[in-house]
Parts: structure tokens; C-alpha cells; sequence
């Protein structure tokens, strides 16, 4: 097992009817900048629960923050934080809107062009650099709720770029998952698919002796085959629902990557789909996953086979022919949560893909990729033309 530090200071509130704990949880006395996505919270009631649990508390609302956030929005809060002398951001949305605030609290006091921070990949862990924040989490996906990473799209150059530290975890996160209820099947089926592939990320690298943390993977990756269908057809069912929510929180809320290789190449190719093309995070890596695994297959058809075995139940002569049945199990649960695999069924606009994600990954210095640093450009190109 590799060393390791497990740090999470995230207060994690779960449950129905928890977001009236908000009073307690925000602190007093401080102006509050609100920030939220399109509107969903007003449909949904989440807006007027916050609003009849803040009464007394200040508050400047900021709307408008996109999937995939835009850094050119993002700084028009940061803008308004500036000028009003605000101390605490409150997000209410999904993963986008929680990132998005990262950024927010991150560039408010950054020394610099905060264009840096994404650039540079800049790690923040001094909590004077930033304005601390809480969540209401709405949609269940990212595990941002309870982590310090965020990706942010900088919508000028069509970069989507990630940066993090642990100066940016969530003061708290109300998690409640009846707020599912009200989302479209689409987006239930994209934080299905999502937490399942930040678990791939952590899980399908290669054998190692750390085998508390395969067991809590898997754990993760059964139970989002057993309740992924079954949640979009029946958000209102508060079981599949809160397991839902607790899965994709424990997919990537830090301790399924403490003391074993990452790989993530699978989420650095999806994020390039998305900054082209638009296609929905979660349905980007269901097209790049499933031929990252073939064309990585020698390497990682270990532990393809253990996954196949210890989720799917596959049986086989070899761990070759295991593997192989994993990769096919894959996509059938893909296309049971209503993805599409290939590129060609998400854009006409595919032809010249692979040329233009591997000229921007050399340009980045991006060389070598994944948990043995062996997916080159050429590697990225061949996953890339064979997920057409």
C-alpha cells in the first residue's frame, strides 16, 4: 500500500429535511453571497427552503452559473464578493455549481491573474487564501460536495482545466436526497454514470495490496449497477435515492484513492469532448472509457478481470476472456443507463478529433498519462479514433 494522508474536514449533513439546519451552520453576522445555476432550485422548492432558513441573513444572489462553468462568468462573482465585502459563499446546485464556487472563493483574494490558477493548476491549502463556502447539494454526480478539486472551462480558448487544494473543501454540504425527485431522467442517468467512473478511476489500474480500498470500490461500483436503473425510473424511492447520493459522494470524496495509482486519463480525454462539442460530462467518459480499457488492455486486464469477477460475476477460462466480458458488461450498463458510446452518435463533428486533442495534450506537455504514465499521444490518439 502506498503512503498516504487522509484529510477531509467537509461537515456532511444527510438526510430529508436537513437543509433547515443551514441557521446553524452558516456563520452569523456575515454577508452571504448565494450562488445557483438556471433556476432549478425555484422548481424544486430548494430556494425557498434555504431563503425560510436564512431569514435574518444577508444575502446577494448570483445566477447564472452554467454546466461546465465559465471562467468569464465565474469572475463577474468574484467581482461582486470584491465590491460588496462579502465573507461566505452559500452554492445551491450540482457539481458545476459547487466547482464553479471553488473558483469563485479561490480567485477572490489570489495575488495575481486568477486565470493563473487554472493554468498552473495552482494548489491552494492556506484557508486565508480563499472565502470558505457551504453547499445544498441538488443533483448527485461529482462528489464535489465533499471534495477540494474542481474543473473549470475557460470558454475563450475551449480548455476545460481542473485545479484543487485543501484549502477548498466545503465548510459543510447539506446532502437531502429527495431533491432528486424533480430532475430529468438525463441528468439522474449522467451522476450515475459519473460516480461509477470516478470509482473506475481509482479502482481499474493494476494489482496492488491494498485491498480494503478494491473491496470499498466495488462496494460502490455493485451497488450503482443495482440502483442506477432503477433511480431514474423511480427517483421518489427515498431508498435508491439515498443511496444514490451516498454513492456518487463516496466515489470521489478522497478516500477511495488513499494508498493505491490513480489513472484519471479517461476524465482528461472526456473533458476535452466536452469543451469541444458540449456533450454532457458524464457522456463523455462513457464514449472514452470502454476503449481506454481496450487499448490499455495489457495493462490493465488484471484488473479488468477482477472487476468482471467481483461486480459483474463473470466466469472464464482466462483472465484474458474475463476481461474482455468486463469491457462488454461495461457498455451494456452504459447503454442501460441511456448512454451513447461512440462519438459519431453525440456530434457529426468528429472527424479531426484525435488531431486536435493530441496537439493540445503535447502542447500542455501532456506525455504520458494514466497510472503508469504509458498512455502516450500516439495511445490517446487510438482510444480517441476508436471511440468514433
Amino acid at each position: 500500500m502506498l503512503n498516504f494522508e487522509l484529510y477531509n474536514p467537509t461537515n456532511y449533513v444527510f438526510g430529508k429535511g436537513q437543509i433547515a439546519k443551514l441557521s446553524d451552520l452558516v456563520p452569523k453576522n456575515t454577508k452571504i453571497l448565494l450562488a445557483y445555476g438556471g433556476g432549478s432550485i425555484f422548481k424544486n422548492g430548494v430556494y425557498d427552503q434555504v431563503k425560510a432558513a436564512l431569514p435574518d441573513i444577508e444575502m446577494i444572489e448570483f445566477s447564472g452559473i452554467e454546466p461546465n462553468p465559465r471562467y468569464e462568468t465565474l469572475m463577474k462573482a468574484v467581482e461582486i464578493i470584491r465590491e460588496q465585502n462579502i465573507g461566505f459563499i452559500l452554492a445551491v446546485g450540482g457539481g458545476s455549481v459547487i466547482d464553479g464556487v471553488k473558483f469563485i472563493s479561490a480567485a477572490v483574494k489570489f495575488d495575481g491573474n486568477p486565470m493563473d490558477i487554472l493554468k498552473k493548476r495552482i494548489l491552494l491549502k492556506d484557508v486565508t487564501q480563499v472565502i470558505p463556502f457551504g453547499t445544498v447539494l441538488t443533483l448527485p454526480a461529482t462528489g464535489s460536495e465533499m471534495n477540494s478539486g474542481s474543473v473549470i472551462t475557460i470558454n475563450e480558448t475551449q480548455e476545460k482545466l481542473s485545479f484543487g487544494g485543501s484549502a477548498l473543501f466545503p465548510k459543510f454540504s447539506i446532502c437531502d436526497p429527495t431533491v432528486i425527485e424533480s430532475l430529468p431522467k438525463r441528468q439522474i442517468q449522467n451522476g450515475v454514470v459519473d460516480a461509477f467512473t470516478h470509482v473506475m478511476e481509482q479502482y481499474l489500474t493494476y494489482q496492488h495490496d491494498a485491498l480494503l480500498q478494491d473491496r470499498i470500490a466495488e462496494s460502490i461500483l455493485q451497488t450503482l449497477v443495482e440502483i442506477g436503473p432503477g433511480v431514474v425510473e423511480n427517483p421518489t424511492d427515498y431508498k435508491l435515492a439515498s443511496n444514490y447520493m451516498w454513492c456518487a459522494t463516496m466515489a470521489l470524496n478522497g478516500l477511495l484513492n488513499k494508498g493505491v495509482p490513480t489513472d484519471w486519463a479517461t476524465h482528461m480525454i472526456g473533458h476535452e469532448l466536452t469543451a469541444l462539442y458540449e456533450i454532457d460530462h458524464a457522456r463523455s467518459l462513457a464514449i472514452i472509457g470502454p476503449n481506454l480499457y481496450r487499448v490499455m488492455f495489457d495493462t490493465k486486464k488484471d484488473k479488468l478481470a477482477q472487476f468482471g469477477e467481483r461486480v459483474f460475476g463473470i466466469q472464464g477460462n482466462s483472465v484474458e476472456e474475463k476481461a474482455e466480458k468486463a469491457i462488454e458488461k461495461t457498455v451494456d450498463f452504459l447503454h442501460t443507463m441511456g448512454m451513447l458510446t461512440k462519438l459519431s452518435e453525440n456530434t457529426a463533428d468528429y472527424e479531426k478529433t484525435a488531431d486536435f486533442i493530441v496537439n493540445r495534450f503535447e502542447e500542455r506537455g501532456w506525455k504520458a498519462l494514466g497510472e503508469k504514465q504509458n498512455i502516450t499521444p500516439e495511445k490517446v490518439r487510438a482510444i480517441v479514433e476508436m471511440s468514433y
